[in-house]
């Protein structure tokens, strides 16, 4: 994969997001923001219904992007090639549109969604019902509430850096070294 990086982690309730690149000298950081945007934050102010409402999911489109659009002003993403996204959200969605029977770490470690795929899924995320998420075992217990909001900041995000990088794809890690990085600035 080619630099320079942009590292995506979706949390609960904020969305680390980090801009650098890796040298002979290790890892650089140019720039990182918390957003205060996350699965659990969002779906708790937006997705109440079961599934959510047409209404309530335009809703947390419009806050996802307000408040991201904050993250990119602070984070300029422009001529970043490669996007990489960790933890468990981003994770949990390799997983799931890989409709893998039970989560396997080295079928998601340098698993690829493309834009498209990433929209695809969060339709498909926000399309059911609690009980449905809850019968791929791909989703984690803790996840099944919250990884429909999740899926669609990540396809926000997919959307920005698609028309500000030309960015085509998520690279999905379980683990990298910009994650470090990112962890220590959050």
């Amino acid at each position: 994969a080619d630099g320079p990086f942009v590292v995506v982690d979706t949390g609960g309730g904020s969305t680390e997001m980090v801009v650098g690149e890796l040298t002979e000298h290790g890892a650089t950081v140019r720039a990182a923001y918390s957003a205060d945007i996350g699965s659990v934050r969002i779906t708790e102010r937006c997705l109440a219904g079961d599934p959510p409402s047409a209404e309530e999911v335009a809703a947390a489109r419009d806050l996802a992007a307000s408040v991201l659009d904050e993250a990119f002003a602070a984070v300029p993403v422009e001529g970043v090639r490669t996007w990489v996204g960790v933890a468990g959200t981003i994770t949990t969605l390799s997983a799931y549109a890989q409709r893998l029977r039970e989560y396997d770490p080295a079928a998601v470690h340098l698993s690829r969604l493309s834009v498209e795929d990433l929209h695809r899924v969060a339709d498909e995320l926000l399309g059911m019902t609690r009980a449905e998420r809850g019968e791929h075992k791909a989703i984690g217990p803790g996840r099944i509430d919250v990884i429909a909001g999740g899926a669609l900041i990540v396809d926000v995000l997919g959307a920005v850096l698609h028309q500000r990088a030309g960015i085509t794809e998520l690279v999905i890690s379980e683990h990298d070294i910009l994650d470090g990085i990112a962890r220590t600035l959050a």
